[in-house]
């Protein structure tokens, strides 16, 4: 695979990648390129962190050697989302979950390292770093920062305004040359690229997913278990969310079901040979196979596919995709012990 192959895997799929340009010299480099993604063990894992792990398996096809933290104590620090006991527990069920994802879509969770933030956040030169950097950022600019993604509100625990610090930190210390995770996360990435290079490190280049929308239009919630589809759902409940989600005919705005499709389902099922299969009535236009997002976009636009025809295929193909991790974790008592007053 050459460069200009491997930059075309980084960037596929992605909201926006900054510097874009940088990219192919990551690859010329002596040795691999390392990127990062972190992850706050705080609610259940849903379709939009799937999106997101499905991304790493471009990384690891393009050589690059990929690094997920578990974000534990961050998980506490943000608004103290998740308590101290529950900690290694959610962290437990995030790495279970992670690693049942990469095998869903095609990937090899051998070529992952994984780290929690508790073992290298808590002692020097970490700790040294981090003071240097509190001294020198203001408040301002660490709630600029963090706005997206830290639970804001007008009287900021200490916890939440160096969220964002240890987050730029982070990328240092675990020696990424890439920086990646949700769009939400660009303060924080920009925070990185600009404080960095001033204790040493090199400026990140950072590549970044798209928020997907909820299945109600408007941003996806992770509180709102309507708005998305949990790593849990069983197909009767995937079925029953996407049969009353959002979904105007001809309207690609906030259209869920169409994101689904365009940033997580055709990347799988296209390496895998699959497709997208419709089922209706000879005087609706039949049945109906796809094979790639854009012709399932030109003809939605054109209303020629319906959702009412559309959100059943999607439910089926999604049910599919979440079947073998569902399993994995069902086989244990991880979501149990890390969500011990979930309702059932």
């Amino acid at each position: 695979m050459n460069t200009a192959e491997k930059t075309h895997l980084v960037s596929r799929f992605t909201k926006e990648v900054i510097q874009e340009s940088e990219l192919p010299e990551l690859f010329e480099m002596d040795r691999p390129p390392r990127a990062y993604i972190g992850y706050a063990p705080t609610g259940q894992m849903h379709i939009g962190h799937f999106t997101t792990i499905r991304k790493l398996v471009d990384f690891i096809d393009a050589g690059i050697e990929v690094t997920v933290l578990i974000a534990d104590l961050h998980a506490h620090l943000d608004d103290q989302k998740t308590p101290v006991d529950l900690l290694e527990a959610r962290s437990d069920y995030y790495e279970a979950a992670v690693i049942a994802m990469l095998e869903a879509a095609g990937g090899d969770p051998r070529a992952v390292e994984f780290v929690r933030g508790s073992e290298y956040q808590l002692e020097p030169p970490y700790t040294r770093e981090l003071y240097e950097m509190l001294a020198e950022t203001t408040v301002a600019r660490s709630q600029r920062a963090g706005s997206e993604v830290v639970r804001t509100e007008e009287n900021p625990t200490l916890g939440g305004l160096v969220y964002s610090l240890m987050q730029s930190l982070d990328v240092g210390m675990l020696e990424a040359d890439i920086a990646y995770g949700g769009i939400d996360q660009r303060g924080i990435y920009m925070l990185a690229r600009e404080q960095l290079p001033e204790s040493g490190y090199e400026k990140p280049l950072c590549v970044f997913a798209p928020l997907l929308s909820g299945l109600a239009g408007g941003k996806m919630s992770a509180s709102d278990l309507e708005s998305t589809i949990n790593l849990s759902d069983p197909p009767a409940v995937i079925e029953e969310k996407l049969g009353a989600a959002y979904c105007p005919a001809g309207e690609l705005e906030e259209n869920g079901i169409l994101e689904y499709l365009r940033y997580l389902v055709f990347p799988v099922i296209s390496e895998a040979g699959g497709s997208l299969d419709i089922h209706r009535p000879a005087d609706y236009g039949g049945d109906e196979s796809y094979v790639s997002y854009e012709r399932v976009e030109q003809d939605f636009l054109t209303e020629a596919l319906h959702p009412a025809d559309l959100k059943p295929a999607v439910a089926r193909t999604l049910a599919e995709l979440l079947g073998p991790i569902r399993t994995a974790l069902s086989a244990t008592d991880l979501l149990e012990r890390a969500y011990p007053d979930r309702a059932e």
